[in-house]
């Protein structure tokens, strides 16, 4: 019964930064994995973040290192996505998603809970 839902999208200019959130109803996040990912027209389903639930084990792919971080505010039931020095090509539709597995993964495929997804759009 777990569900997700994603807050803090919409419309920033290149270079800027947006917070996305990640909550959940009915279950605590601490006990999931939290992937991050978002989707752009024409593209797949894209992994931009990767949160162990058991340690604190991060993954970023090349694309966002150095420029997203997400954390954990167990205090809050919250998972965030700083995203910094954002990009045109960062557009896209995010997603949070959780899956109770310890490891890292960005597969879509390994989540099988997820979010509604909130726009985020870098334009000036």
């Amino acid at each position: 019964q777990v569900q997700l839902v994603e807050s803090g999208g919409g419309l920033v200019q290149p270079g800027g930064s947006l917070r996305l959130s990640c909550t959940a109803s009915g279950v605590s996040l601490d006990n999931y994995a939290i992937g991050w990912f978002r989707q752009a027209p024409g593209k797949g389903r894209e992994g931009v973040a990767s949160l162990s639930n058991h340690d604190r084990s991060k993954y970023y792919p090349i694309s966002v290192r150095g420029r997203f971080t997400s954390s954990r505010d167990n205090a809050k039931d919250t998972v965030y996505l700083q995203m910094n020095s954002l990009k045109p090509e960062d557009t896209a539709n995010y997603f949070c998603a959780a899956r109770l597995s310890p490891r890292l993964s960005v597969k879509p495929s390994d989540y099988p809970y997820w979010g509604q997804g909130t726009q985020v759009t870098v334009s000036s």
